[in-house]
């Protein structure tokens, strides 16, 4: 369960990102973060992620205060967590297979398990038989499917996905929108910052909205 309890973000500079903000999300669930540019969405994100740490408060995942590990447990900590970035944050120089197995090889994993997890996770993006193709070559769509396929690679209990569709039209935001959902039918805790509003509205799940900082909404 993750758990936010009168969190603050205080960027150096005295620009506060965040305020007093507090909600849980359960074990399981899944649900959107909505809230204009700037209202701290990505702030929110990068503390569950320890990319950040809160001024105040404290930032619960499984019981465990996240923002008080050691930098040297972060990367552990991490392992829960499947990231997926708007940017993509591919490695191009590097085949669909390398930058999907990235993760793996960093936990240490044998070569022959790294095979086989990423074969499955590329499966479950629609990307199995591509793992030789460089990331320049595909789609946006397809891109997004390598970041996707490199976040749950680890197989996390948790993944979180900061705008995933942002550069996507409709259609395939909607069929992006339609893999978390299978993600979180097996069980994944699933929580993705979105500003296109009609979209979330559509697949209705639980809503989190921010708004200069502060939550003003949270409701199933």
């Amino acid at each position: 369960m993750l758990q936010f309890i009168n969190v603050s973000k205080r960027y150096p500079g005295g620009a506060d990102a965040l305020k007093n903000v507090s909600f849980e999300l359960q074990n399981g669930e899944m649900a959107f973060l909505t809230g204009h540019s700037g209202a701290g969405k990505s702030t929110l994100l990068k503390l569950i992620a320890i990319l950040e740490r809160s001024t105040q408060g404290q930032v619960m995942l499984d019981n465990q205060n996240i923002g008080r590990i050691s930098k040297r447990n972060v990367p552990y900590a991490r392992r829960k967590i499947g990231m997926i970035f708007q940017n993509h944050r591919l490695l191009y120089d590097h085949t669909v297979f390398d930058n999907v197995s990235l993760p793996l090889i960093i936990a240490g994993l044998d070569r022959h398990e790294i095979k086989r997890r990423v074969r499955a996770a590329l499966d479950k993006v629609g990307l199995l038989g591509k793992e030789q193709r460089y990331p320049i070559t595909l789609s946006g769509g397809e891109q997004q499917r390598i970041g996707i396929a490199r976040a749950v690679v680890n197989r996390p209990p948790m993944i979180l996905a900061d705008e995933p569709t942002g550069n996507l039209d409709p259609e395939l935001s909607e069929e992006i929108m339609h893999l978390f959902e299978q993600f979180n039918q097996v069980g994944v805790t699933v929580l993705i910052a979105s500003h296109d509003v009609s979209l979330i509205q559509r697949i209705g799940y639980r809503t989190l909205r921010l708004s200069q900082g502060k939550m003003v909404d949270n409701h199933g």
